[in-house]
Parts: C-alpha cells; sequence; structure tokens
C-alpha cells in the first residue's frame, strides 16, 4: 500500500530529478563540456601517399552566456592543439535560440576565433541562421554580410560556391564550398537555397580529390562520388539523445543516417558535427558540444 508519505517522498523525488535533470542539461552540458570527437577515414578516392588532418568547427551559435566570446577562444585553442593542416568552420556563428542574456556581435566572435591557425589556413561557409537573423533572432537580418566581414578579418576564407586547389607534400586537393541550402524563407517549413551543387563542382578541373563543406547534410544523396568526403553541421547531432533510443526527434526531423557522426554510402563519406551551440532551446543532453579532428588517408593494398 502507498503511504501518503511514501506518496509525497516519490513526487519530491521526481520533482528532484526532473529540476537536476533539467539543471544538467541547460548549463552544464551546454556550458562547460567539450569533446574532442576523432575520425579516421579512408576514402576509395583518396590517394594513397596523402594524409590530411582537418579541424572542424560547426554552429557556434555565439551568444551569452552560453557561448562566450571567450569560450569561442578557448574552443579555437583547442582546434590549434591538433595541428590541423587546415581548419574548417562549418556556418551558423549567429546565435540560434531567444533563451539568452544577449548576444556575441560577430566582431567579437572573429576576434575570438583570430587565433585560428594551419598551414593550409582556414576555411569558411554560412549557415541558415547567418542569413535569417542576426546575432540573435530577435535581430534583424543583414544578408549575411557582418558574419562575412568578421570572418574576412580573421583571415578566413569564405566559400560560397566556391572552390580552392591546396596542395599538401606536394599533392593536390580541392575543397569545396557551398551556399547554403535554407538560406531564404518562403513560407512555413518552405525554403530557397543559394547552394548551386552542380556549378561549384564544375569549378573542379582535374582529378585531385575533393572535400566539400555543406552546413546541411540534405544535400548528400546529391554528392556524386567524386567527392571523397562532405562535412557538415547544422544538426546538432540532435541536440538531445535519449539513453538507448538515441535522439528520436531528430531521427524523426532529419533521417536517421543525417544526424551524427561518420556514415558512408558506396565509395561517398559524410562526416556530420554535433557542432558547440544550440538553437530552439539552450539545451544538450548526451550530445555534448565538440570539435572534430578528421583524418583522411589512402587506402593501403590490403584495403582495396
Amino acid at each position: 500500500m502507498v503511504t501518503r508519505r511514501g506518496l509525497i517522498k516519490g513526487v519530491g523525488g521526481l520533482v528532484l530529478g526532473s529540476t537536476g535533470f533539467a539543471s544538467y542539461a541547460v548549463a552544464v552540458e551546454p556550458g562547460f563540456m567539450l569533446d574532442v570527437t576523432r575520425y579516421r577515414i579512408a576514402p576509395r578516392t583518396w590517394p594513397a601517399d596523402l594524409e590530411l588532418k582537418i579541424a572542424i568547427i560547426a554552429d557556434i551559435h555565439a551568444c551569452e552566456p552560453f557561448m562566450s566570446a571567450g569560450r569561442i577562444r578557448r574552443i579555437a585553442e583547442v582546434a590549434n592543439a591538433m595541428n590541423p593542416d587546415l581548419t574548417v568552420l562549418l556556418g551558423d556563428f549567429n546565435g540560434g535560440c531567444r533563451f539568452v542574456t544577449g548576444p556575441v556581435m560577430p566582431q567579437q566572435w572573429g576576434e575570438a576565433l583570430d587565433v585560428l591557425k594551419a598551414p593550409l589556413g582556414v576555411h569558411a561557409i554560412l549557415g541558415n541562421h547567418d542569413w535569417w537573423h542576426g546575432p540573435l533572432p530577435t535581430m534583424r537580418s543583414d544578408g549575411a554580410d557582418s558574419i562575412r566581414r568578421a570572418l574576412a578579418h580573421m583571415g578566413a576564407t569564405v566559400l560560397e560556391n566556391e572552390t580552392l586547389r591546396l596542395e599538401k607534400d606536394g599533392r593536390p586537393f580541392w575543397l569545396a564550398g557551398l551556399g547554403d541550402q535554407l538560406a531564404h524563407q518562403i513560407g512555413r517549413h518552405r525554403f530557397r537555397g543559394v547552394d548551386d551543387l552542380s556549378a561549384t563542382l564544375a569549378l573542379v578541373n582535374d582529378d585531385a580529390p575533393v572535400v566539400l563543406l555543406a552546413h546541411e547534410p540534405y544535400i548528400f544523396h546529391r554528392v556524386p562520388e567524386r567527392v571523397a568526403v562532405t562535412l557538415c553541421g547544422h544538426t546538432h547531432g540532435g541536440q538531445v539523445s535519449f539513453p538507448f533510443v538515441g535522439p528520436v526527434i531528430a531521427n524523426e526531423r532529419f533521417g536517421r543516417n543525417l544526424v551524427y557522426g561518420h556514415m558512408v554510402d558506396g565509395d561517398r563519406h559524410l562526416v556530420i558535427s554535433a557542432g558547440l551551440g544550440t538553437s530552439i532551446l539552450p539545451v544538450r543532453f548526451m550530445r555534448p558540444p565538440e570539435v572534430v579532428e578528421l583524418t583522411i588517408v589512402g587506402r593501403s593494398p590490403a584495403m582495396a
């Protein structure tokens, strides 16, 4: 028989447990934790004698108090400590939710990121929140011009349907950056992108391997096998991942294979970062902020 005292204790324990969960998901995981996630992949089309290390920073969503300029600077230093050949920034620099204490302006996060250093440079694309609004969702959009200026000032190359031919140890490869696929809201759950995959890949004029940067992973089903690996953010890895069942909401929204991690489809590789910040709600659970270290190597004869 359940006594009144037992019922009160049970309800009290449930309330305390819920309060603890909420405190952790709102304050601890999004505001203090940082993982370094490492992948080592070997696409079939990648040269055997080219090893490339990329530091991936995605979805900063700069805002107070969760993603302050000081925290962004510390994250940049973590990326530098990987000693990458190049660093890529995968968009969504603007804050993504309204439950904040204030904005971090583009010049502030730009100054925080200007410590990023890599022999082959720092390269960036834009995300949907960079187009949709200003530094916070309550602030007017300027068409991402302030984002572009901040990135240029910190020395990053912004790629919007553009490519760069880079070399490491005398071996060439292409870095292609796609325009955002959700740039313009044209109705409820309807968007018009500024992406042009065909025109971007048409700029690749030799057989060197291609690394594609695309903020959203939706494009992956259209990416040809000519591209060795596609790097994406946007999903935040689901942002909330429940024990035993995973990121249920994100699986339904994006598709189970387009939420998080390293996926292989035939000869095509996809890496989706969980990113750093939050959108809609300032909550993360079992999907802490992360910086990704990706090493791309060629296949050995035994792997071929």
